[in-house]
């Protein structure tokens, strides 16, 4: 018997999957590409599961995508370093915690990825607002109305629902389907990280 909140649940999460515009994340994956290419470094950053959006798609292009290849994609989570973002917390405030770390390792030309569901996560936005000011390449993902960060950055990711939990997912669905992309303009169509997983030691 189907439980009808969950089937409402994947049909809202699919419907969004539908209405989604894939120019911007087809942007994006160019965007990548120039950062590979040109030695850029990708600074990409969220609160709550946006950090943990952040760090998982860090750890992907750290060794599923960039495995292998000679030249390797250049990734930082901005969420990840605990000393740093509770010390920044502590003495400047939580707005402050990515902006500071971008003040310190970002320059010209880098690409700079800041997701916020809303949109409107102050330290995202100020993050954000520095990447520009400083001449960075920056992609902005949300879900709502878009929220402050919609109106900064060269490409955005919108995802068209008011749901937290929808845009979440969606927000990793793109990731995931950008690094199986990059795998085969990168590796070819044949490569394959499932036979990389089936033989590795259990």
């Amino acid at each position: 018997m189907k439980n009808s909140e969950f089937q409402s649940y994947f049909s809202r999460l699919s419907d969004t999957l539908k209405d989604l515009n894939t120019e911007p994340v087809e942007k994006l994956t160019e965007l990548l590409l120039d950062a590979r290419d040109k030695e850029h470094t990708i600074f990409i950053f969220g609160n709550g599961g946006s950090a943990s959006t952040a760090s998982h798609v860090t750890g992907d292009f750290l060794k599923g995508i960039s495995y292998e290849l000679d030249k390797r994609f250049r990734v930082m989570c901005l969420s990840d370093n605990i000393s740093g973002l509770t010390a920044i917390s502590n003495d400047l405030g939580y707005d402050d915690v990515f902006v500071e770390q971008l003040k310190v390792f970002m320059k010209k030309d880098d690409l700079v990825i800041g997701i916020s569901g809303s949109g409107n996560s102050v330290n995202v936005v100020k993050a954000m607002e520095y990447a520009v000011k400083n001449g960075a390449k920056t992609v902005a993902m949300c879900g709502f109305k878009g929220g402050r960060i919609k109106g900064l950055a060269d490409v955005v990711i919108h995802v068209p629902i008011s749901d937290m939990e929808i845009t979440e997912d969606i927000h990793i669905i793109i990731f995931h389907a950008i690094k199986q992309q990059l795998i085969k303009k990168l590796k070819g169509d044949n490569y394959s990280m499932g036979s990389a997983y089936d033989n590795r030691v259990k």
